[in-house]
Parts: C-alpha cells; structure tokens; sequence
C-alpha cells in the first residue's frame, strides 16, 4: 500500500490555484479534463516532492472542480492538509504579505493553521523542531476557526 493523494473540491479553480500555487507555493504535476463528466482534475505537490509526483503521481494534492455549480459545505470531520516548511516563521509572513489569515499562529515555533479559499484547513509544521518562540508570534492570538 502507498499513499496517493487527497482531493478536495473547489468552487473556483482559477482562485484556488492562485492560492494553492502562487501564495502557497505548491507546484501544478498534471491535469485532467473530462468533458463528458464535466469536472477538472488538477494535481498539486510541494516542490520537494515535485519528481517523485510528476514520477509515480504520488504524494499529490488533487483539486476536483465540477462544472456544474454547486455549493460545498465544509465540515471539521475533513481534519486538515500539513505540509513541512523550512522556517515557519518566513513562511507565516510571507502568507500574510499576500493577504493570509494565520487562523492559529506559530506561537511554539512549530505549528501554525491557515485557510484556503474553499476554507480547508491547512496545517504548517516546522522542519526538524521548534524554532525559539519570538514575537510577533508568541502573544498573537487566534483568528476564526482551524
């Protein structure tokens, strides 16, 4: 057994792949359109693991969009998304230069929560450890839910 992928479906591909690619910095591997069925595949992997995705199509990030308009209600039963990041620090001010919401903040120097557009949660871990706490993160409250 091995893992695949996770999909998740979104209401507007154009916004969610801006989001998912040029905020979030994951890389696009494939995609899929299927006219009969009248949906989009599109396949996503963090940049380390961009060969191994375009290789075996595996670990990926699948976003399902149906052309047909529909309305999709989340639910905490999902869970979340988590990617490792090299500085969580870095990575949370660079979201929120491009106007993201950190919903939990980096206070540990290890984990931090953020939104899509679709509003999955996406969890950030720290490669290797905790980074020291430091401010602004460490008396930063929580915004919303994650």
């Amino acid at each position: 057994m091995r893992y695949l992928h996770t999909m998740v479906r979104v209401s507007n591909l154009e916004k969610s792949l801006q989001f998912y690619t040029e905020v979030f910095g994951l890389v696009e591997t494939h995609r899929l359109e299927n006219e009969k069925g009248r949906f989009t595949l599109v396949y996503l992997a963090a940049p380390a693991d961009k060969t191994a995705a375009r290789a075996q199509k595996a670990p990926e990030l699948e976003l399902t969009w149906n052309w047909d308009k529909e309305i999709y209600t989340g639910g905490r039963n999902f869970g979340h998304l988590a990617y490792e990041v090299e500085n969580i620090y870095a990575t949370c001010r660079s979201l929120m230069d491009k106007g993201i919401i950190i919903n939990r903040p980096p206070r540990d120097g290890h984990m931090a929560f953020i939104k899509s557009p679709d509003g999955i949660s996406i969890e950030l871990l720290q490669k290797g450890g905790p980074l020291e706490p430091k401010e602004p993160w460490a008396s930063m409250e929580n915004s919303g839910s994650w």
